[in-house]
């Protein structure tokens, strides 16, 4: 390691932060990391690892990783001193003497937030392996990944951060322009299966790591492709200019899994097999097929709204302690909105497709009773430490800034277009953020503000003619349902209530006990249902109603059927455990009043759509 460091580190020609990062033996799962600076501050430099990645809010305290870490300059030991959960400080070195920090990190997070290692693959998001070096975060910063010990020779590195000495797609240096730039590039490493396309005129690499057979690569690429030229041209309806030179889709195909997070230039990507398009299905779209074009969408989307244009207490980002917003709702929900949209608007999905997809959006949020308790503001100002850090409660009392973030730019872009007559709509408004508060990474000397609420209250405002005041405070900082029915109206679409009140029920959500259980453990009781009024609760195993057992299996319970033969009003006994303690309640069951909406496309004539 020592040898690599010298080679690496020989007389370097301008001042910049130098990085290794590599493994001696894959299958532990730890990256040996180096970084190493020419100066170091006066009075001995700090060195602090983030504790969260931009996209993904919540505080994660990536310093946990770190197995063992030590300093050294010429040679010779360095004091360090830990001066907080992740940060340290060398004791004080002549000018001009180089100083290392040699570490390891344990990386075994199957995700798309911080990094994982084994025989068969890498991944690493810089906040998550990488040093800070306070007060240089300004510099050039260099990174030499290193082929890991033993691994096949097909591996190769994919990632958008720049190439210094490595071609592209093959180990070697890398260079950041600074330390923010260096952490939104992450880095995937294996024998993967690569294809590429333009987009008016700019490079998209896909990338896909995993066994997925008989994979129609070629169809996924011309997907993405119409994809993202519709958001290409959406944002620069006149000149189509992508704010980034290459683009990359990092994808993990896995068993189970689904997810992505959003990067100035790319987007890793993590979902299941069975979500990729198969040569055998011919233009279909797959259910599956499509929450993965959906997800594709979502990321390229952030290309624009967060990464640059950003809420106000972003810029710059404080990456070692909670950044509140009370704004996730529009970067999050708006962006929600328009991913299926874009499908539909680049033709991959009809109209009623669009409209069956916005439908369970819809009754997912009407699901959940937290809508009536937490407006989107405080969904997103919170998300640090309730949607991140869900628990059996969370439907009671958490609601989701993206799900119904989506459905609020719905309504504010019916509501716009409604009061334009259909000159303007929640379109005018992206244009607007972007055009005003947009940032080019291309051109460091323009300043970034970043937008606030009053900013999105005033562009709105701006384009209905009218003060909009009370819808914020109505839908946004309130709770209030969203008049959707009525919206649609003039739009010709009519969305009618499916509700179903007469079937009885407990009002709890069933999962099994374990994997190969049969048992059904209660995960979430909903408030004021039978069952929470009969003093059921979360995590209780429930046996048994009126002497029949409650079972699961294929992930489907028992316990609908078993009630049907009951109205409601009726009493059962039920019994279940709590630990290690059988009890017996008595339930008074209650009417299924789980809200259900449906969407039909009325003729006659009416405004534009959305969708159209």
């Amino acid at each position: 390691m020592k040898n690599s460091i010298k080679r690496l580190f020989k007389k370097p020609s301008t001042q910049t932060v130098q990085y290794r990062i590599g493994s001696a033996q894959p299958a532990t799962h730890v990256f040996q990391v180096s970084v190493c600076i020419t100066q170091s501050a006066p009075e001995g430099q700090i060195f602090m690892l983030p504790a969260w990645i931009p996209g993904s809010y919540m505080v994660r305290e990536f310093a946990r990783n770190i197995i063992q870490i030590r300093a050294s300059a010429n040679g010779k030991p360095v004091h360090l001193e830990k001066l907080d959960k992740h940060t340290w400080q060398a004791a004080p070195l002549p000018i001009d003497v180089p100083l290392t920090l040699d570490y390891e990190v344990y990386a075994w997070d199957l995700s798309v937030r911080a990094a994982h290692l084994d025989q068969t693959h890498a991944i690493f998001n810089a906040s998550s392996v990488f040093l800070r070096v306070i007060g240089q975060e300004s510099l050039s910063h260099v990174v030499h990944i290193e082929r890991p010990a033993g691994v096949n020779k097909n591996w190769r590195v994919a990632t958008a951060l720049p190439e210094l000495k490595a071609k592209r797609y093959d180990f070697g240096s890398y260079i950041a322009g600074d330390y923010d730039e260096l952490i939104d590039h992450p880095v995937e490493m294996g024998d993967f299966q690569l294809s590429s396309f333009k987009a008016h005129g700019i490079v998209h690499d896909v990338v896909i790591t995993g066994h997925v057979p008989r994979f129609d690569m070629a169809r996924l690429c011309n997907d993405l492709k119409r994809i993202c030229e519709t958001q290409i041209a959406f944002f620069e309806p006149k000149t189509k200019h992508a704010p980034m030179s290459r683009y990359v889709f990092l994808t993990m195909v896995v068993d189970e899994g689904f997810g992505g997070l959003e990067h100035r230039a790319s987007t890793a990507l993590i979902c299941s097999r069975t979500s990729l398009p198969l040569h055998s299905q011919a233009a279909e779209i797959t259910e599956e097929y499509q929450s993965l074009l959906g997800l594709c969408s979502h990321e390229y989307f952030h290309t624009w709204n967060v990464k640059r244009i950003k809420p106000a207490v972003f810029v710059p980002y404080n990456l070692q302690v909670e950044n509140h917003t009370p704004l996730l709702w529009l970067f999050e929900g708006f962006t929600s909105y328009y991913d299926d949209l874009m499908l539909c608007r680049s033709g991959l999905i009809d109209e009623a497709r669009y409209f069956k997809a916005l439908e369970k959006t819809i009754n997912t949020v009407l699901h959940g009773n937290g809508r009536t308790k937490q407006s989107v503001a405080d969904s997103s100002f919170d998300a640090w430490i309730k949607y991140y850090r869900q628990d059996e409660n969370a439907p009671n009392a958490v609601v989701s800034y993206y799900a119904k973030g989506s459905l609020i730019a719905l309504a504010l872009d019916l509501t716009i277009r409604k009061k334009t007559k259909g000159e303007r709509s929640l379109d005018d408004l992206m244009l607007a953020l972007w055009q005003r508060f947009g940032c080019d990474f291309y051109h460091p000397d323009v300043v970034q503000s970043g937008v606030t609420e009053e900013d999105v209250e005033a562009l709105t405002d701006e384009l209905c003619g009218v003060r909009m005041q009370s819808f914020f405070n109505q839908y946004v900082r309130g709770t209030e349902e969203l008049p959707l029915a009525k919206l649609y109206t003039a739009f010709g679409v009519q969305l009618t209530d499916q509700r179903k009140t007469a079937q009885p029920s407990l009002g709890v959500t069933l999962s099994a006990q374990s994997a190969q259980s049969i048992d059904c453990k209660i995960s979430c009781v909903r408030d004021d249902g039978a069952g929470q009024l009969a003093g059921l609760s979360a995590g209780d195993i429930l046996l048994a109603v009126d002497g029949l057992r409650v079972t699961i299996k294929g992930g489907k319970n028992n316990l609908t059927t078993l009630l049907s033969a009951y109205k409601v009003g009726d009493k059962v006994e039920l019994h279940a455990f709590r630990r290690d303690e059988l009890m017996q309640f008595t339930a008074t069951l209650k009417s299924d009043a789980t809200p259900g909406v449906r969407l039909n496309l009325k003729t006659g004539t009416h405004l534009p759509r959305p969708s159209c």
